[in-house]
């Protein structure tokens, strides 16, 4: 290599290690924030990044205000998006300029949370603004009662949004699933060639393995039946509504929905607090299931398990799921011998302490406890698992339960 091209590489390397540097400036100038000063850093915000810095100040600046202050964040800036539905608008769509989806959906429910502005949710021009997610729903149907007329038919085309958005996502692979978990449950004994599920049937004849001839002579065949129009299996779906389950309620609702859409699944969707509502003829619209619920009571399980279990005519047949966080208020030990006499006339029982991405929520382990020695253990479900989860209960299999989740 020549002098003169040493040269040249090293000042290539020098400048590109150059612009490294810069940008690690620039993203630690944004960490600490503020406009007056440059933090040690030597570097001002400007443009982009001073707007950037602005919107995120808005909301998790340290003091309290109606406005962007100064100073860094570790300091005493001062955090606001002001008083009136315009201001929010304006940082609603700040940040929907210079941060991701996915960003912007945090930033949303921070500051529902940190800055109470679920009331301007209330205003039309409020709710066309936002990013939907299952969150903003929650949050809508935990306002559902104060809700103005003049808002309500915003508020349900966000929901519907969510929901259709949902739906499309989680109802082609939960109907495959339980139609193949339905199809294997109604097995026959003299099935055709094409319906012989062999594993079982090898299984089943171990006994007449011929070893001069390395094979096993089936006397019984077992087969898969065929799907039929005729019911096959009955879910009741019976869902804690106070406020820590939003995300559940919303998930259960569409996933209810999917469930009665197929003609061989009778689906009871059954929600409750203190008090209990069959919203079953509602099921064909899971939006009209979710603004039918009332997020926030107090909770009566065993009052919801006893309408359920009154509604059970084929106990064999039979998928009953809790979803709750199991914070009873109502008797718990009738509650606990509920979930025993439903099982032991052959109900498979399941309990979910939660439907969401959010992992397992802050829930009542004594009560969960005692449920896993009844053989209902209790234990957090993902969307992307309830399929596999209901596909178990239709077959009678142990419940692919999550080892992190699961309630030993």
């Amino acid at each position: 290599m020549t002098a003169s091209t040493e040269g040249s590489a090293s000042k290539h390397t020098g400048a590109s290690s150059t612009g490294v540097d810069d940008e690690r400036l620039r993203r630690w100038r944004l960490v600490l924030g503020g406009e007056s000063g440059a933090d040690g850093t030597g570097r001002a915000l400007t443009g982009t990044d001073a707007a950037m810095d602005g919107a995120l100040t808005s909301l998790y600046g340290t003091g309290t205000g109606t406005g962007a202050g100064n100073g860094n964040r570790s300091g005493s800036r001062s955090a606001g998006l002001g008083a009136s539905a315009p201001s929010v608008a304006r940082w609603l769509g700040d940040i929907r300029t210079y941060f991701p989806s996915s960003v912007v959906r945090v930033m949303q429910r921070d500051a529902i949370d940190r800055l109470g502005l679920s009331t301007l949710l209330l205003e039309p021009e409020m709710l066309e603004a936002v990013e939907a997610d299952v969150h903003l729903v929650g949050t809508l149907l935990s306002l559902n009662k104060a809700m103005p007329e003049t808002t309500k038919e915003t508020a349900r085309a966000v929901v519907r949004k969510v929901v259709d958005e949902l739906e499309r996502k989680l109802a082609t692979r939960t109907r495959s699933t339980l139609t193949g978990a339905l199809d294997r449950s109604a097995r026959i004994n003299r099935p055709r060639h094409r319906d012989i599920d062999w594993d079982r049937t090898i299984r089943a004849n171990l006994k007449n393995y011929l070893p001069e001839f390395n094979t096993v002579v089936p006397e019984r065949l077992i087969g898969y039946g065929r799907a039929s129009q005729a019911v096959k299996k009955e879910v009741v779906l019976c869902i804690d509504q106070s406020g820590s389950m939003a995300a559940s309620v919303v998930y259960a609702s569409v996933f209810g929905a999917v469930l009665a859409s197929m003609r061989s699944i009778a689906t009871r969707l059954v929600v409750f607090d203190t008090a209990v509502v069959d919203l079953t003829d509602q099921l064909d619209d899971p939006v009209d299931v979710l603004f039918g619920t009332q997020l926030g009571g107090g909770t009566d399980i065993n009052r919801a398990l006893a309408y359920c279990q009154s509604q059970i005519t084929r106990p064999a047949d039979t998928v009953v799921v809790l979803i709750s966080d199991l914070y009873e208020g109502g008797i718990r030990d009738e509650m606990l011998k509920r979930v025993a006499a439903m099982k032991a006339s052959g109900v498979q029982f399941v309990t979910l302490l939660a439907l969401s991405d959010e992992g397992a929520p802050a829930y009542d382990r004594e009560h969960a406890a005692a449920l896993a020695t009844l053989g209902a253990p209790a234990f957090a479900c993902t969307p992307d698992l309830f399929p596999d989860v209901m596909a178990a209960a239709i077959e009678k299999r142990p419940l692919p339960i999550p080892d992190m989740a699961a309630h030993q």
